[in-house]
């Protein structure tokens, strides 16, 4: 017997017809003498209708009401799942965050989780039962309900996962696997029959939506291997794991990101201590920067460019105006959020020659215009213009894997 934690994604419990298969891998997985454990989104575009109804009242509500509000999407769909399963059936209980022992930090709709007591899961497991836990949330110190952000029931599966020690960890999406590119803009993409994690992360980390990098970088420190697969079909997913034999294959995938804005600095003092007060300004305000981009210096002046999430562009574009003194009156500070990050990433790439060149090589096939670049040890990531994107990501992806 083993311990199975599987995750359903939104899509997946969109309605009352999927609500029932879903229903039926569980039961089946529960027939084979697997104990379950369930964790579910809200279903469709609950999320995104009740942000709209929040809006509609107060678009300037408090985070903790909005944690509020959202926690209800997954209330509905644990309740609505356990009731086709009792409809089969079986034996099973609809548990809530807080309920299934998620505790978590106070940073109301992006709160981390601190540990999760998995013993109400134990004592329902322990009486046969289906637990059905609803994701995405948990309880702070103050009694409130959190929420983990976008895509945090992800997180939450590989947490219970964790806790438990489950023998597998599976996430059920609206995709088949893990491809080389997104299926539905690449028609030769590949699916991956296995992926190591640090290749996954940073996948998912650049814009691959398959899972939630907080969930992948959980599941690495914990060693709880993960299986990507389909809740429309029966095809074996995609496996992430910690070693993976990679030496044949150069790149494993290429990535679009369009929730880019590039922030520029243009004119600002060439002395030493410049960088260090910029990027501790935004850092102090919890604005990750990704690409950097610094000019030589010439006539005691030196542009900088980074990117930044498009939600933080306005806000990193603010604290950078309030501390005109630090970067000099005389430097202009702009905005542009018609780019595009496209990256690729392999673990063979540390090892073969080349690998820049002929993504660069496909861009100017293309005649796509790089406007910045990074690397690392199994990445390469350009920024480009955002029209741009999909024809870069066919592009690329023909050069590597045609």
């Amino acid at each position: 017997m083993s311990l199975i934690v599987q995750k359903f994604g939104g899509s997946s419990v969109a309605n009352n017809e999927r609500v029932f298969n879903v229903a039926n891998i569980i039961t089946n997985t529960y027939n084979k003498g697997n104990d379950v454990v369930v964790v579910v989104s809200a279903q469709g575009d609950t999320t995104d209708d009740l942000i709209e109804k929040a809006n509609s009242i107060n678009p300037s509500a408090s985070r903790r009401e909005m944690d509020m509000l959202m926690s209800a999407g997954e209330q509905m769909s644990v309740a609505l799942l356990a009731m086709a399963i009792e409809k089969m059936g079986y034996p099973v209980v609809s548990l809530l965050g807080w309920q299934a022992g998620f505790e978590t930090t106070s940073t109301y709709s992006a709160a981390r989780i601190k540990r999760v007591r998995t013993d109400r899961i134990k004592k329902e497991l322990d009486k046969k039962n289906i637990v059905i836990v609803a994701g995405f949330q948990g309880l702070n110190r103050f009694d409130d309900i959190t929420t983990l952000g976008r895509g945090g029931s992800d997180t939450s599966a590989v947490a219970i996962a964790a806790a438990m020690k489950a023998d597998l960890c599976q996430i059920f999406t609206d995709v088949e696997g893990v491809f080389t590119a997104d299926p539905r803009k690449v028609s030769n993409a590949v699916k991956l029959e296995v992926i190591s994690y640090d290749e996954m992360l940073e996948l998912a980390t650049l814009g691959a939506q398959v899972l939630n990098n907080r969930s992948v970088e959980m599941a690495k420190k914990y060693d709880i291997e993960l299986e990507v697969l389909s809740s429309m079909s029966q095809a074996p997913g995609t496996i992430v794991k910690e070693n993976v034999n990679m030496e044949k294959m150069l790149i494993s995938g290429v990535a679009k990101d369009c929730d880019v804005a590039r922030i520029s600095i243009i004119g600002a003092p060439d002395r030493p201590g410049i960088a260090f007060k910029i990027f501790s300004l935004l850092a102090r305000k919890d604005i990750n920067v990704d690409i950097i981009l610094q000019s030589v210096g010439r006539e005691g002046e030196k542009d900088i460019a980074f990117t930044v999430a498009s939600s933080k562009g306005d806000e990193a574009v603010r604290v950078l105006s309030e501390h005109k003194a630090i970067l000099g009156e005389s430097a202009r500070i702009t905005k542009d959020d018609n780019v595009a990050k496209i990256s690729i990433v392999g673990a063979g790439m540390e090892s073969h020659a080349g690998v820049a060149s002929t993504m660069f090589e496909a861009l100017y096939d293309a005649q796509i215009n790089i406007q910045m670049i990074s690397t690392s040890e199994i990445k390469i990531s350009v920024l480009i213009d955002k029209k741009d994107a999909d024809r870069a990501v066919n592009t690329i992806h023909s050069k590597f894997f045609d």
